[in-house]
Formats: structure tokens, C-alpha cells, sequence
């Protein structure tokens, strides 16, 4: 939602200053509550009505990323034939994640850039249920596996992949180009495991 040169609804200011925040981030345009409220359009003291500090926005911000990329691993899956099969499956999620990491880089490095602090917080909350997002589509794709070591696994294979990119260690191509390259990782790590589960010769 773009709140640009726009006042805010009465009732959400505090979604107003995130969606702000968000935007000024992804532009690269640096930010305090003071540069937030002023995008926003309203006064310099109303963001302290919902966040005591820089770091308090932050924390909303990544929840709402998180929220977004959520949604956008289950589009991913939605997408997918009903008869595809778990590598199709899980090279799905592997590009929805790339994909918005790249799409978004700004934000998902504030995401992921500090641990999620409070347990009970909404930062943690909303990282948990990107969790369970991934841990309900392993756990019907394998369900001989433990769903908990496998989301593990995979996650961390997606994550590395989008930081790679992100790093610069590979270069920027097409999108077409880098989910080929995460479709062929997908197959590659699961074409090993079967591999190391067949009896020697």
C-alpha cells in the first residue's frame, strides 16, 4: 500500500508507518521515524504512538516481510499440478523464496539480519509460521522423514541460494535463469540422497 504524499485512514497510522518504512527501505532511501512520518504524512511525533524506537519499526517491517513471503511460498504451491511430485514441490517453494529475495532485498535482509529477540514477540511469531508453512508441505511430501531436520535442511538450502545471489557470487540473470538454477540444485541434492540410500554394488 503506497502511503506516499497520501494521509492515512483514521485507525491506521500504525500500518501507514509500515508500509512507509517498507517502501523508503526497498528504494534505498535511508529512514528515521522523523523520514517515515513525513513520507507518511503526519506529524513527527505520531510514529512514537506505536514504536518506541527505530528498532521497534524495524521488527514490524520484518514481520510484515515475513507475512509476505508466506504468502507467497503458499501462491508458489498453489500453482503447482496436484500431480506433481515432492521435487517439483519443494523447487516451487526453492524459487518463491529466491525469487522474493531478490525481488525484495532490502527487506529480507532486515529479516533476517538479527534474531527474532522475544519468543512471544510478533517478529518470532511470524518466522515460526514461515516455518510451519515449509514443515506442512515436507511432512505430506516425506512423510517417513522428520519433517523438523528436513525443513531444517531445505530452508537453509533456499536461504543460502538467495544470499549467494544477493552477495554477488552469482550474477545477475533473468528470473527464468535463476529458477532454472534452483530447480537444478533441488534435483541435484535430492538425486544424491537417493544415491546414498541405494545398497553398494
Amino acid at each position: 500500500m503506497s502511503t506516499s504524499g497520501s494521509s492515512y485512514h483514521h485507525g491506521d497510522l500504525r500500518t501507514a508507518l509500515v508500509s512507509a518504512a517498507a517502501e523508503m527501505l526497498e528504494t534505498g532511501e535511508p529512514y528515521s521515524l522523523r523520514a517515515v512520518a513525513r513520507r507518511a504524512g503526519v506529524s513527527p511525533a505520531a510514529p512514537y504512538r506505536h514504536f518506541a524506537d527505530r528498532s521497534a519499526l524495524d521488527a514490524a517491517v520484518a514481520v510484515e516481510g515475513f507475512t509476505d513471503l508466506s504468502a507467497c511460498l503458499t501462491d508458489a504451491l498453489r500453482a503447482v499440478p496436484d500431480s506433481a511430485g515432492p521435487v517439483d514441490m519443494v523447487s516451487a517453494l526453492g524459487v518463491a523464496y529466491v525469487s522474493f529475495a531478490l525481488r525484495r532485498p532490502a527487506l529480507f535482509r532486515l529479516m533476517f539480519g538479527e534474531n527474532c529477540g522475544d519468543p512471544d514477540g510478533g517478529r518470532a511469531q511470524a518466522s515460526r509460521q514461515l516455518e510451519s508453512v515449509l514443515t506442512e508441505v515436507l511432512s505430506r511430501s516425506f512423510p517417513e522423514q522428520s519433517s523438523s531436520s528436513l525443513t531444517t535442511a531445505l530452508w537453509g538450502l533456499a536461504h543460502g541460494l538467495a544470499f549467494l545471489h544477493l552477495d554477488g557470487e552469482y550474477s545477475t540473470e533473468p528470473p527464468a535463469e535463476i529458477a532454472k538454477r534452483v530447480r537444478a540444485v533441488v534435483t541435484a541434492v535430492f538425486n544424491m540422497g537417493q544415491g546414498l540410500a541405494s545398497p553398494s554394488t
